[in-house]
C-alpha cells in the first residue's frame, strides 16, 4: 500500500472516476502496479480525509516540458493540442492551458519535469452506482 496526498481541488475528480492518474517526481518508494493506492487530501493535516482506495494499474516514466508543449507518458508523446488537453483532462484538469497555469504556480522554477505517472483503475461516479443498482 502506498498513499498519495492531493490538493482539495481533486478530490471531486478523482471521486467522479475523470481523474485516475497523478505525476509525482520520482521518490525511494513509488507504487507498483497491483498494490493497492490509498488516496487522501490534507494528509499530515487535521484536515487530512480519504478519498479512496484503488489498485494501482501502471506506473511509467513521465516527462513534462511546459515551456515545449510536450509530455511523454506510457510510451508516447502527447505534441498536439487535442492530445495535450487529452492527458490534461486525465490528470484533473478542464485543458492543457490549465494544467500549465497549475503547474507554474505549484512549481514556477521547474520547467522540464521528469519522474512517474501512476495510474488507479477510476472510481465509478456515483450516479452510475445508483443506475447499476436500481437495475
Amino acid at each position: 500500500m502506498v498513499a498519495y496526498s492531493f490538493k482539495k481541488q481533486f478530490g471531486p475528480p478523482i471521486l467522479a472516476g475523470t481523474k485516475a492518474q497523478t505525476i509525482r517526481a520520482d521518490r525511494k518508494r513509488q507504487a507498483r502496479p497491483g498494490e493497492e493506492l490509498q488516496l487522501y487530501t490534507g494528509m499530515r493535516t487535521r484536515q487530512c480525509r480519504l478519498i479512496a482506495r484503488v489498485p494501482c494499474i501502471a506506473v511509467s516514466p513521465c516527462r513534462i516540458d511546459v515551456q515545449a508543449h510536450l509530455v511523454f507518458a506510457n510510451d508516447n508523446w502527447a505534441r498536439t493540442a487535442r492530445d495535450l488537453d487529452a492527458f490534461a483532462i486525465r490528470d484533473g484538469f478542464r485543458s492543457w492551458d490549465e494544467m500549465v497555469a497549475f503547474w507554474r504556480a505549484q512549481h514556477s522554477a521547474v520547467t522540464d519535469f521528469r519522474g512517474v505517472l501512476i495510474q488507479w483503475v477510476p472510481l465509478a461516479p456515483a450516479d452510475a452506482l445508483d443506475i447499476g443498482a436500481a437495475a
